[in-house]
């Protein structure tokens, strides 16, 4: 496009100057030909290179996007976080190891009356035996290592659903973030496509507009218009003018929307596809199917949906939080004290082992459990009512999606009969305007008109394309072969 528009200007300057220099030269030179050579050569090569028509696809702004937009590798690292939690739920039944160790300095002091005593050689005593032990400061080292299997525990399985809800609800999450990805790429994409359209409409009335003011002002000095004309001509302009650098500055906007969820360097004149035609399956059925597939696949009802069921877990959570546990434990330790005493030199050891069932009852006491079963009743009234707000949200979003494409085949067919009654009396009004049937006014507003309608018909073909896009995220079903299609209807035709 860029080549395409450096050839034709320097064509034009080049044979003007060919024109006027042949009043005097009749024979071109040397330097003329090659210039009308270099001019033909450059369109030449633009007719040639597609690319020059067709830069950016909407394909390759997806997969920029994919590497770059910051919400969507947000969402990615949320998944793999959450991903974790049904390994974390699996390893709540599986053996825990712990190892206590320690040392310090400790007091020992114990006193035995009574005592029965027998030893080999020396005969037994029953009762008057008495026993001291006392070590002061002294050294204290300790092991302990403790196998433990949970066997019963109910609070366990409901905290274990919990976490196989929570790494339902970041798959959820993130299948919702691609297809959200999608729809605001589509939507930064056409943006700056439709601001580039707009844009170009203005600069063509530009044109047109200049030339009739040219035209109006040399009819004035000739004495065959009025200086009205000149007037409404100069007011156009100036008025064009100013959308003209408003339409600039919402293009340098939308460019650079576009750029931060993508990371593309875009230039200027970067030429994007719009929509020439509406695809040949724009049929999508009844509503009722599509309000119950809504029901069923939306992402924020199947999200709510989830966050009701995790609710529900914690309030089981909290009403079994009292109820008895049982677990096989091993567990093997060792004690020894060694110091100075009131009686000397003194050393204790002790030993154990132990492998058996072990029962837990929790108890109760501060009131603890039904605060926390209080709370989690009214997290579940909570979470109903955001699962039904969900509902009612995504089933508006839908019938607002479905009454769009519905419409949306006679919306553009009605305004492609405009676009094409504008253009045609565009025509008409300037064949008029040169043989005086018609004003300058009139020619301004038909030049307007037309514009207007094309403008509107591309927005009107972009606005279904987008509304097909949310009807499939609303239903589960906005995928990459969904984004793709719409890139190949994008190339189905020449640009408007």
């Amino acid at each position: 496009m860029i080549l395409q528009r450096i050839a034709r200007l320097y064509a034009g300057r080049t044979v003007g100057w060919v024109e006027r220099s042949e009043t005097h030269h009749p024979k071109p030179s040397r330097t003329r030909h090659r210039k009308l050579a270099l001019a033909a050569l450059l369109l030449g090569f633009a007719a040639l290179n597609p690319t020059c028509g067709w830069a950016l696809d909407l394909m390759t702004v997806w997969q920029a996007a994919l590497t770059h937009d910051p919400a969507y590798a947000a969402a990615r690292a949320a998944r793999d976080a959450g991903l974790t939690q049904t390994r974390q739920a699996d390893a709540l039944w599986r053996p825990a190891l712990a190892l206590q160790a320690g040392a310090g300095i400790a007091h020992v002091d114990s006193a035995t009356r009574g005592a029965r005593f027998a030893a080999p050689g020396f005969g037994s005593v029953d009762g008057g035996v008495d026993f001291d032990t006392a070590i002061d400061s002294g050294a204290m080292t300790s092991a302990t290592i403790e196998l433990r299997q949970p066997l019963f525990n109910r609070e366990r399985d409901a905290e274990a659903e919990q976490l196989r809800l929570g790494a339902r609800q970041a798959e959820l999450a993130w299948n919702d973030a691609q297809a959200d990805l999608i729809l605001r790429t589509a939507q930064g994409y056409f943006d700056l496509a439709l601001a580039g359209e707009q844009l170009r409409l203005i600069e063509r009335q530009l044109d047109a507009v200049t030339r009739a003011q040219t035209e109006a002002q040399d009819r004035f000095d000739l004495g065959d218009r009025p200086i009205t004309d000149v007037h409404e001509a100069t007011a156009r302009l100036q008025s064009l003018r100013a959308q003209q650098l408003a339409a600039e500055v919402q293009c340098q906007l939308r460019r650079a929307a576009l750029a931060d969820l993508t990371g593309l360097t875009l230039a200027e004149t970067e030429p994007l596809a719009l929509p020439t035609r509406l695809p040949d399956d724009i049929d999508i059925g009844e509503l009722a199917p599509w309000l119950d597939r809504v029901t069923a696949q939306a992402p924020l009802v199947r999200a709510a949906e989830t966050g009701l069921n995790n609710a529900r877990q914690q309030a089981r959570k909290s009403e079994l939080a009292l109820s008895p546990n049982v677990d096989l434990v091993a567990r093997a330790g060792r004690e020894r004290i060694s110091g100075d005493g009131d009686f000397g030199r003194a050393s204790n050891r002790q030993t154990e082992g132990m492998v058996g069932v072990q029962i837990t009852l929790p108890l109760d006491l501060g009131g603890g459990r039904s605060a926390r079963h209080d709370e989690a009743a009214a997290k579940i009234a909570q979470a109903q009512a955001e699962l039904d707000h969900a509902r009612q949200q995504a089933l508006n979003q839908a019938r607002a999606a479905w009454l769009g494409l519905s419409v949306g085949r006679a919306q553009v067919a009605a305004l492609e009969a405009a676009a094409q009654a504008s253009a045609a009396r565009l025509d008409a009004t300037r064949t008029g305007h040169e043989i005086g049937e018609r004003t300058t006014l009139d020619l301004l507003n038909a030049e307007n008109d037309a514009a207007a309608a094309q403008l509107a018909l591309t927005q009107t073909r972009v606005q279904v394309q987008l509304d097909g896009l949310r009807l499939a995220r609303l239903a589960g079903a906005l995928d990459e072969p969904r984004l793709r299609r719409l890139q190949e209807s994008l190339r189905a035709g020449p640009p408007p």
